[in-house]
């Protein structure tokens, strides 16, 4: 028998950006519904990328530190994988944990949930299977999937996605990953250590073509040690299968026509979650991108009908649709809410770590936004140095004139927990002195960002002939 239901707010999609939604309406008295497919909340994110993901990563990191003690002087055994208790931990302890706390949450703020697919039947209303759902407002951040193109679809599950990857099915002896951006150098970080031979293929000339070639440099030099092969400007025109293993064929420069491996991990980015979702029956339409558009509110151009996350415009992380959200829904409840941001913070979680927020050097001369560069060598870091950890970078980007703080990137191991103090100097319009006169603690690599700012003022205590800059 059908169903129907009513309610003030309908959140469909219960990822980083949707769950934080419809808690933040709740405590501010709506009556919400949040609708997801997953059996589980928390979205991709949660159940199948973000948190996995790192749970491996620190794995794996264990695993590369282990190796590298030799170093300064300590040898372990040889690591023992035990695959099945390494998913558990995964699945169970990290990732059951977190989505079973969500769903407290939700219960304990009076959120009402729904499982399954949502679709549009006209302005006001979404039926889910047999239900039927009225409502005032809706905030739709449906997330994204991996991006797949049709000549790797081979229907053989040798041919991974990244989720189908962070599910561990084995071990395999080799591994291609196809693109190297931030996702596919994660994964096969992950891979790599736990016995992999690892080749990635990218098209372009570089990996992580988003970021600084100087913040990459480190970890490239370093994965170059720890994967099997890194082909740049090169193209995997097609693969097959055999019993041997997935065939690959490439087209570059000095690079094998063919090469066999055990799996394959498609990695060449991710599109919004768009589809079969019935926008048309409320006079919505995707841009060729497959993303809504929307205002500095997140509205679309249906007034009551917002979108935020990954359907709502680039860039596609966590963390920006989690501050989406608050946005939409206080622009929902009248206040004076606008999405305006100054920084977003990217972090790539490979070994080391890349950070950045604000304007990157490179956007900065794409944009020709006069700038001074401050670079600090983690080799001059007391703290570096003793977690021989040296190779590590930090640099600002400031305005030549005012010093005011336009960007910050950092390479080296705990990037992604530094760049925080940096989104908040860009945030509030910070100059360098500003970071310079906050006294950091000793020894930290925190002190990397501080000294960075100290070199806007033609000197560094620890930099041994810093670069005179104009006053």
């Amino acid at each position: 028998m059908a169903d129907a239901r009513e309610t003030q707010l309908l959140v469909i999609g219960a990822g980083p950006g949707g769950y934080p939604a419809a808690l933040h309406a709740a405590d501010h008295g709506m009556k919400v519904l949040l609708v997801d497919e997953g059996a589980k909340l928390g979205g991709v994110c949660l159940n199948r990328g973000c948190i996995p993901s790192k749970a491996l990563l620190h794995a794996a990191k264990i695993v590369r530190e282990a190796h590298e003690a030799a170093e300064i002087g300590l040898t372990f055994g040889e690591p023992k994988l035990d695959l099945e208790k390494l998913r558990t931990f995964v699945q169970t302890k990290v990732v059951g944990k977190l989505t079973g706390g969500i769903a407290m949450l939700c219960k304990g703020r009076g959120v009402e949930t729904l499982t399954g697919h949502a679709t549009f039947t006209g302005p006001n209303t979404v039926t889910v299977g047999e239900t039927t759902v009225k409502f005032e407002k809706c905030i739709i951040a449906t997330g994204g999937v991996p991006a797949v193109p049709k000549m790797f679809q081979i229907n053989d599950d040798r041919v991974m996605d990244s989720t189908a990857a962070l599910l561990l099915p084995d071990v395999p002896k080799t591994m291609l990953v196809i693109g190297g951006g931030y996702i596919g150098l994660e994964i096969g970080s992950i891979y790599a250590a736990l016995g992999t031979k690892v080749t990635v293929v990218e098209f372009l000339d570089c990996l992580l073509s988003m970021a600084d070639k100087d913040l990459v440099k480190p970890l490239e030099t370093k994965l170059r040690k720890e994967f099997e092969n890194i082909y740049l400007s090169t193209k995997v025109t097609g693969v097959k299968a055999t019993p041997a293993g997935i065939v690959a064929s490439l087209e570059g420069k000095d690079v094998p026509a063919e090469l066999t491996f055990d799996r394959v991990l498609v990695s060449v980015g991710r599109r919004p979650n768009s589809a079969d979702l019935g926008l048309d029956k409320v006079g919505l339409e995707v841009d060729a991108k497959g993303f809504l558009t929307v205002d500095a509110q997140r509205r679309t151009r249906v007034a009551h009908i917002s979108a935020i996350g990954d359907i709502a415009g680039e860039p596609g992380l966590a963390h920006k649709a989690t501050a989406e959200a608050r946005v939409a829904v206080e622009a929902i409840i009248g206040e004076p809410a606008e999405w305006n941001p100054r920084a977003i913070p990217a972090v790539i979680f490979t070994d080391p770590e890349i950070a950045w927020a604000g304007l990157s050097e490179k956007d900065a001369a794409a944009q020709n936004v006069p700038h001074d560069v401050l670079k600090f060598p983690w080799a001059a870091s007391g703290r570096a140095v003793a977690l021989n950890i040296t190779n590590g970078l930090t640099k600002m980007l400031v305005d030549p004139e005012t010093k005011r703080v336009l960007g910050v990137g950092i390479v080296g191991s705990g990037a992604g927990e530094m760049i925080a103090e940096s989104v908040l100097a860009i945030e509030m319009g910070a100059v360098a002195r500003d970071v310079l006169e906050s006294i950091h603690p000793h020894p930290t690599l925190s002190e990397t960002v501080m000294e960075s700012a100290e070199l806007a003022y033609g000197a560094a205590t620890h930099v041994a002939k810093p670069k005179r800059l104009a006053k």
